[in-house]
């Protein structure tokens, strides 16, 4: 599972200079709501979504999945002044 959006910032340039930029954050049971809340808290992000991988077939010019990792991500939200999202 994960949660994908339209990323708004890579799109239309890049890998994705013809068409959208789909970025994915694939978590470990158990983080799904807190995924969730920090993905969708990201101001590029677009289209907020819950996907199942193994079935996931993106319509982008360039779709790339990252690992969420509560403890990183909390970190990156007190940089940037967003909060924990916890």
């Amino acid at each position: 599972m994960a949660i994908v959006g339209t990323d708004s910032f890579m799109s239309g340039w890049g890998e994705a200079s013809n068409g959208v930029s789909y970025a994915g954050w694939a978590f470990k049971d158990g983080d799904q709501a807190e995924c969730l809340s920090w993905v969708d808290s990201r101001s590029e992000m677009k289209r907020v979504r819950v996907v199942a991988l193994d079935e996931y077939k993106p319509n982008a010019a360039h779709t790339h999945i990252y690992v969420f990792k509560p403890e990183i991500h909390k970190a990156i939200c007190k940089a940037c002044g967003a909060g924990s999202h916890a």
